[in-house]
């Protein structure tokens, strides 16, 4: 509840975090110079800005500079853009390029008369990934220059520079690897956090790992005599394991950079490199054969743990370390990448939750060697561990393979074929936890214990929960692993709703009139409405229903989820399609109306000229906010009926939203008439 409260403060407010300037490269104006508009950004930490190159058709909004024609002019070549990253988005799933700390772009203009005089305006969109918002911003710009006088009589401060600007949500998981700040990047580490220590604690359950606990036993009981100083040499243990892990993965993640986590996360190099280790280190689990380090180099670190005491201690550490490698390198691995960028505390996070999860229990057996004795025998089981290991390997190399196969365009992964790689693996993986698949250091199983029986219960659920995607589901629970729906060949759901999108067309029965722009604009799960409010607010008095105000955008990945989460649910589709006139306003559509509908804001003073910019106007005028996704109920004299609401995953909350409106309608309907 606090972080709803905290998201709802942040996106009711008018944010600016890009701050423009502009100035000319040279202050002399002669005629047939060559000079240079330089228009300088600044944005505040954790935001970004799409740069102008960007194709408009991914998703977010490039930014757009518009020169007015003039006689003392000419432009000189394209928009040269400094300091550009450029990253794989799979939510866009697009490359996409952006600006961050700050931008700077660079127009070359020819001089043709004495009396210079340039002006224009830019559009821009910036994003932040710590509260999800994205501004879609606006200024002006405007320089007279004389041959006599070097002044700019416009400035960036200026009203000419006036920026206005609308919000709209995104999703948390954004392209660029800035680091962030606040509650969001808490809940973000501490998340990070878990996972890093649930990896430590599988990474012991892998049989690389407890030959370790029998020589943590002998050597340490050596020191038993002295509980003191066994317990002090234990401390020394777990401490050095935790700080040769997290240091060693910090440096690695640290040295890298941001501009390596870019290559790194959508280059094909990298990625084929990182699928190729994971089936290398399937194959091994699998049994075909043993990863082990070189003898040499685990015989000197243990010869150096034999002379005991703190310095026996550290080099036991280091023992473990190596020895542990072949089954715990993949785990680290992944963390790693998960965690490179750049970031300095990330990478320590996820080291040191990582090697606390495995250093705590190894401490306790130093401290207590007795232990061993109740601990169960090497065998069977250990090899099970391993095996499944295995087939988890392979299941999730198959990422890095797609993400190549996206950025690349290979063709060779597509979503299907995908999912029947998952489906046959986990197959498999649940027909050896029953026993009816053997490796080659597998012995025959005559009983199936509970955890396993368990084990394949789950593993076969999964496999069930797969097949409906072949043929087109969503898996929404599975959308960050799975290669996009627009790789998918054959899918049926849209395959049925293409099929009857004709006779839908000719069947409006709940609608007053054929809404406008409905060749451009279109609603999700069969949802019949508007796109202007007026014919909203017609259709409501006509019919006595009150007015749903849907106000989204194309590029807002949160209205998406909206769409895909809360409005798919039956009751709030039941509500939605029987009791509201529904309506959606796109604050970014860019179609132009005729001049006759154009107006001028009393907002920004500024003539609005297209549907997403009136749209957007009206959202900040009628009710002071600019985020998106943004939900009005009112009734058809344009008064609200209740709070509005913003974006919310909460079904129940949606639904008990919903039902107040209605109420409330209903309650004043005899008013109203």
């Amino acid at each position: 509840m606090v972080f709803g409260l905290i998201a709802t403060f942040s996106i009711a407010q008018i944010r600016q975090p890009a701050t423009w300037s502009y100035k000319l490269s040279n202050d002399k104006v002669e005629i047939g110079a060559e000079i240079e508009l330089i228009f300088n950004v600044k944005l505040e930490d954790t935001w970004h800005l799409y740069t102008a190159d960007l194709d408009p058709e991914i998703g977010p909004l490039p930014t757009v500079f518009e020169f007015t024609p003039h006689q003392s002019y000419e432009l000189v070549g394209d928009m040269q853009q400094i300091g550009v990253h450029k990253v794989y988005d799979e939510i866009w799933e697009a490359d996409i390029t952006y600006f961050s700390e700050k931008a700077e772009f660079r127009q070359k203009i020819k001089v043709l008369e004495a009396d210079l005089n340039l002006s224009g305006r830019y559009e821009y969109q910036v994003c932040t990934t710590v509260d999800g918002l994205c501004i879609s911003g606006e200024g002006e710009f405007d320089v007279k220059k004389t041959s006599e006088d070097d002044s700019q009589q416009e400035s960036p401060s200026n009203p000419s520079s006036k920026q206005n600007f609308v919000v709209k949500q995104l999703s948390d998981e954004n392209t660029d690897s800035v680091e962030t700040s606040g509650s969001a990047e808490d809940q973000s580490l501490w998340g990070f956090a878990i996972v890093a220590f649930l990896a430590g604690l599988a990474g012991l359950l892998t049989p690389c790992v407890f030959p370790m606990i029998p020589m943590t036993v002998t050597f340490f009981s050596h020191e038993s005599d002295k509980k003191g100083t066994a317990i002090r040499n234990a401390i020394v243990y777990g401490l050095s394991i935790i700080a040769i892990y997290t240091i060693a993965g910090t440096i690695v993640a640290k040295i890298n950079g941001p501009e390596f986590a870019n290559w790194l996360s959508t280059h094909w190099i990298p990625n084929i490199f990182f699928f190729a280790v994971f089936m290398l280190f399937a194959l091994s689990f699998l049994g075909m054969f043993e990863i082990v380090l070189p003898s040499s180099w685990v015989n000197k670190v243990d010869e150096q743990a034999d002379k005991g005491g703190l310095y026996g201690a550290f080099f036991m550490a280091f023992t473990l370390v190596l020895v542990s490698f072949s089954c715990t390198g993949p785990i680290v691995g992944s963390i790693l990448v998960e965690s490179a960028g750049g970031q300095i505390l990330k990478p320590i996070v996820g080291m040191f939750s990582f090697s606390l999860a495995f250093a705590i229990p190894f401490t306790l057996f130093a401290i207590f060697p007795d232990w061993l004795n109740k601990l169960p025998k090497s065998g069977g089981w250990l090899n099970s561990v391993k095996v499944v290991l295995g087939f988890l390997e392979l299941a999730l190399g198959l990422k890095f393979l797609s993400v190549a196969d996206q950025v690349y365009h290979w063709g060779i992964l597509d979503r299907e074929i995908y999912l029947a790689l998952w489906i046959v693996i986990f197959t498999l993986m649940g027909f050896y936890l029953l026993g009816k698949i053997r490796t080659n250091h597998d012995s025959a199983l005559e009983k199936v214990g509970v955890p396993r029986l368990m084990l394949a219960i789950i593993t076969f659920s999964f496999v069930v929960y797969l097949i409906p995607g072949m043929f087109g589901a969503p898996l929404k629970g599975l959308a960050g692993y799975l290669p996009p729906m627009t790789t998918h060949d054959y899918n049926l759901p849209q395959l049925i709703a293409q099929n009857s999108s004709a006779s839908q067309q000719e069947s409006i029965y709940d609608l007053c009139e054929e809404p406008k722009y409905a060749d451009l604009l279109h609603f999700p799960h069969g949802i019949k409405g508007y796109f202007d409010l007026e014919q909203a607010l017609a259709c409501s008095k006509k019919q006595d229903k009150p007015v749903f105000i849907d106000f989204t955008g194309h590029g807002c990945v949160n209205c998406r989820e909206m769409e895909a989460r809360v409005w798919s649910d039956p009751e709030v589709l039941k509500r939605l399609k029987n009791d509201y006139i529904v309506v959606a306003l796109y604050v970014d559509e860019k179609t132009e109306l005729p001049e006759s509908e154009w107006y001028t804001s009393t907002f920004d003073q500024k003539v609005k000229k297209t549907i997403g910019k009136q749209n957007a106007d009206f959202q900040i005028t009628a009710f002071n906010n600019n985020a998106q996704p943004y939900y009005v109920l009112m009734d058809y004299n344009k008064k609200p009926l209740v709070t509005s609401k913003a974006y919310d995953l909460n079904v129940q909350n949606f639904i008990d939203f919903l039902d107040k409106g209605n109420d409330a309608f209903q309650s004043k309907l005899s008013q109203l008439k």
